[in-house]
């Protein structure tokens, strides 16, 4: 049985060593959503060491991005931030839906300055006069989506209204988002709870209410219909979805399983699945 283990990494070894010979010089373009950005960058380089191949990534919105690469009609693999996008994306022919794979799993958190100084406790404390609150872009970012959908089915009217008050920015990436945090120019905003592991130093969760929780978030990925070379970027997807890929997001404390997420949570929800914005929420 040893020998037999040793034999099944040498041919491993062998295939990545081949791979990577073959694939020097060669380039993926991966357009991605920024709520996975810390380490799908560490991800990527992993990658390039392995194998040779260059990886771009372009991050952004879920849905700016996804816009970006129907346009262009270029990418080899789309990584939105949640699967509403990815829908779309399989809905409109472009991307291939047997690669597709999901990557990790999110919780919505309120995220606010390390020390929480405006002592904000729940999400009716967004509606505090004089609080500066963001959302992220709902029209193309997923993480403003899930947002709103917590403020609409959780929140009487009038403190709906009094949240909309107090929101000075709509950020257009989950990446614009928590930094909006990390330089204060903002108290609070709804976004994901992994954002506190990508600034430690500057940000800190306060958990919404497990009842309050409508659905949880995963990113998925997929070969993108675009791509000229379906098997090398089916390589990454590959990788980013092994124990060697998935310990770059471990690293920033992002849910791997379904059951990580449930039990920080402490309940069962949902998994995935879309929600249409309301009318009124964006400044015309």
């Amino acid at each position: 049985m040893l020998h037999l283990k040793c034999f099944k990494k040498l041919v491993l070894l062998i295939f990545w060593s081949l791979s990577a010979t073959l694939a020097a010089g060669q380039s993926l373009l991966v357009f991605a959503g920024a709520a996975s950005k810390p380490p799908t960058e560490l991800a990527a380089a992993a990658f390039t060491d392995k194998t040779g191949v260059k990886v771009e990534l372009i991050f952004g919105g879920s849905g700016y991005v996804l816009s970006q690469m129907q346009l262009g009609r270029t990418g080899d693999v789309y990584f939105p931030g949640s699967s509403d996008y990815m829908e779309i994306a399989e809905e409109k022919g472009l991307v291939v839906p047997k690669s597709e794979r999901k990557v990790v799993y999110l919780v919505n958190a309120i995220n606010v300055r390390k020390g929480n100084p405006k002592g904000i406790k729940s999400l009716r404390d967004l509606a505090r006069p004089g609080l500066r609150v963001a959302i992220a872009n709902p029209e193309g970012v997923c993480v403003g989506l899930y947002a709103i959908e917590i403020l609409e089915k959780n929140l009487k009217p009038e403190e709906i209204a009094a949240v909309k008050a107090n929101i000075v920015n709509y950020p257009e990436s989950c990446e614009k988002t928590a930094t909006s945090i990390s330089l204060a120019t903002v108290d609070a905003v709804i976004g994901w709870r992994v954002f506190e592991h990508w600034d430690p130093e500057r940000i800190e969760t306060v958990p919404l209410a497990k009842e309050e929780i409508i659905r949880i978030g995963y990113i998925p990925i997929a070969v993108s219909s675009f791509s000229k070379q379906p098997e090398l970027a089916q390589q990454f997807v590959d990788f980013v979805i092994s124990p060697e890929g998935q310990q770059y997001y471990r690293k920033f404390k992002y849910f791997t399983t379904i059951e990580e997420a449930t039990a920080w949570l402490g309940a069962e929800k949902p998994v995935g699945g879309r929600w249409q914005l309301p009318e009124g929420w964006l400044p015309k």
